[in-house]
């Protein structure tokens, strides 16, 4: 979408300070970090929401999953992280493209929000 502020930082039109890059993903770290560490993680291909995913982005939610996990030891989380994905508004979705929120370096408090 020529509009979407994360296909633009995911694509280089914008740029961003970027913890890791692959031809499918882009990962960055938040502008306003809500924990030390706090990488959101976003496709290449623009896909609404977690609720836009279809059977053909199987592959693509798998990828992003075990990169996540690589972002995550590279990071220094051995003690722990949390990944979220808001989707919609009451999940607090304020992007409208699929993105993950790698968030560690702290004690993350249950119930969240």
């Amino acid at each position: 979408m020529e509009d979407c502020i994360f296909c633009k930082i995911a694509n280089h039109v914008i740029e961003s300070n970027y913890a890791y890059e692959d031809e499918l993903i882009s990962a960055f770290y938040d502008l306003e970090p809500q924990a030390p560490v706090h990488v959101l993680i976003v496709p290449k291909k623009h896909i609404g929401s977690l609720d836009e995913t279809q059977e053909e982005d199987s592959a693509l939610l798998a990828h992003i999953m075990l990169k996540i996990k690589e972002i995550a030891a590279k990071e220094g989380l051995e003690k722990g992280y949390r990944v979220v994905i808001n989707t919609g508004e009451d999940g607090g979705q304020s992007v409208h493209h699929l993105h993950f929120h790698l968030l560690g370096k702290r004690a993350m408090n249950w119930p969240p929000g």
